[in-house]
This record gives C-alpha cells, sequence and structure tokens, in this order.
C-alpha cells in the first residue's frame, strides 16, 4: 500500500484523487480508480495519525456524530428512536435526563456501545 510521510505528499495526493474524481465516475479508467483507492486509503492513513478526529465525551456529543454520519435531522433522528422531537431536544440541550428507553434505544437503533452509555449516566 502506498504511504504518505509528509504534509506535503498528503496535500498533492489529495489534489490527484480529487482531479481523477472530477471527470466523474464514468469516465475513470480501472487502473485510475484503483489509484483512487489505494490513495484514498494512503490519506486516511495520514489523516488518522495526523488529524485525529476527537472521540465525543458526552452522549449529546456522540448523537451529535451519528446524526451527521448517518445525515439525519433531531426529527428524523426522533422517529427512529420512537420519541417526540421535542423530548429529543430537551436532552440534547442537558435539559433533560435520558431515561432507560430512550438510552436502549440509543444502542439498538444506533448502535451506540452500551460501555459508552453506562460510563456517562
Amino acid at each position: 500500500m502506498k504511504k504518505i510521510t509528509s504534509k506535503k505528499a498528503y496535500d498533492t495526493a489529495l489534489e490527484e484523487v480529487y482531479k481523477l474524481m472530477s471527470k466523474g465516475e464514468k469516465n475513470v479508467t480501472d487502473k485510475e480508480a484503483n489509484f483512487v483507492e489505494e490513495t484514498a486509503k494512503a490519506i486516511q492513513t495520514y489523516e488518522a495519525v495526523h488529524h485525529p478526529f476527537p472521540m465525543p465525551k458526552t452522549i449529546s456529543e456522540m448523537i451529535e456524530l451519528k446524526m451527521f454520519e448517518k445525515k439525519l435531522n433531531r426529527v428524523n433522528l426522533a422517529k427512529i428512536l420512537g420519541i417526540g422531537a421535542p423530548k429529543l431536544s430537551q436532552i440534547l440541550n442537558n435539559k433533560r435526563e435520558p431515561d432507560v428507553p430512550f438510552l436502549k434505544a440509543l444502542h439498538e437503533k444506533l448502535g451506540l456501545d452500551g460501555n459508552f452509555i453506562l460510563d456517562r449516566v
């Protein structure tokens, strides 16, 4: 696998991938697609070391991260969790303590780690 070891190489890799992706999926050769895939993995490895994403420290922060990852707004998340949007809003704004059914839904519907949840309630 390709390895990126400097900021300059990282910037160059990003530019190369962007340029190829700008061509459109149907206009990229198999060789170029393989290059993009290999380079993207190298970019991810470099970013994990040099630009780590901080782990959420609270349940609210973890919910916000999951909402971002799944492209959900509060209304849609409330529906998924089987609760009302006002209740979700109150919990996220720390105006209401999460109850057991809510925490269970986070674990089952969003895949939040049970240990993460238990450590924060």
